[in-house]
């Protein structure tokens, strides 16, 4: 049998390296984007199994033809809309326009042209995973309210596109990680925030790229069959 073929948003680092490896060790075949790091989308590319374009996951065009590109290895069976940037640290009152558009370009739009393009493909059925964040209940006051903002968009996304699409036999759920470490605080200019915040969660620390892939992974398998419309939270009880 064909091996399926899964599609991953924003997989050159972070938690979307993490999902490219867990899905491909766990034997899908995998077509991946990314937006800059050449050498990071390099180092995971397997001829014939795990490919990547590079590309802006806001820009339909390019959306169309990663799964064009993903189509040659296979089905596609599972996507994740796993692009995603804070805009930086700030507050509302201080909030540049063009930072605002660009979050959520990516993080909401991004997030619908993943699944537009993904339903189109799952004639079969499938899953889609849509990653959010624990800032959407948390509000990132202080921080990043655009951000969380942007991540409550794709919860209700999660919610209503899971029951449009249920009887096509595709499922759709989100997880929403917690203080996950990753590159992600740094670029937004706080390297130090898990280290400082992860110890006042529940479990005592901040999470790995590799625990959220896990998650991931499980929602796109069939352990997970009978759920759809789902947010799990990757967050150590945060």
């Amino acid at each position: 049998m064909t091996a399926p073929v899964l599609v991953v948003t924003g997989g050159s680092r972070g938690i979307g390296a993490a999902i490219v490896r867990a899905a491909a060790s766990a034997g899908w075949r995998v077509a991946f984007d990314y937006v800059a790091d050449d050498a990071a989308a390099s180092a995971l590319v397997v001829p014939g199994r795990i490919i990547a374009l590079k590309g802006d996951a806001a820009d339909e065009a390019h959306v169309a033809a990663l799964f064009d590109a993903a189509a040659a290895l296979g089905p596609v069976r599972g996507a994740v809309a796993n692009a995603g940037i804070t805009g930086g640290k700030g507050r509302v009152a201080d909030l540049d326009r063009a930072v605002l558009d660009r979050v959520l370009a990516i993080n909401v739009s991004g997030a619908f042209l993943l699944a537009k393009h993904a339903i189109r493909r799952m004639t079969q059925g499938g899953s889609i995973v849509l990653v959010s964040s624990m800032a959407a209940r948390l509000g990132g006051a202080e921080e990043w309210i655009h951000y969380a903002a942007s991540k409550g968009a794709v919860d209700t996304m999660t919610i209503g596109l899971s029951r449009e699409v249920a009887r096509q036999g595709i499922r759709v759920n989100a997880v929403a990680p917690g203080l996950i470490e990753t590159d992600i605080h740094a670029a937004a200019g706080d390297p130090d925030r898990t280290r400082r915040m992860g110890a006042q969660t529940p479990i005592g620390r901040a999470g790995t790229a590799e625990e959220v892939a896990g998650s991931v992974l499980w929602l796109l398998s069939d352990a997970a069959s009978y759920i759809t419309g789902a947010i799990l939270p990757v967050s150590g009880g945060r």
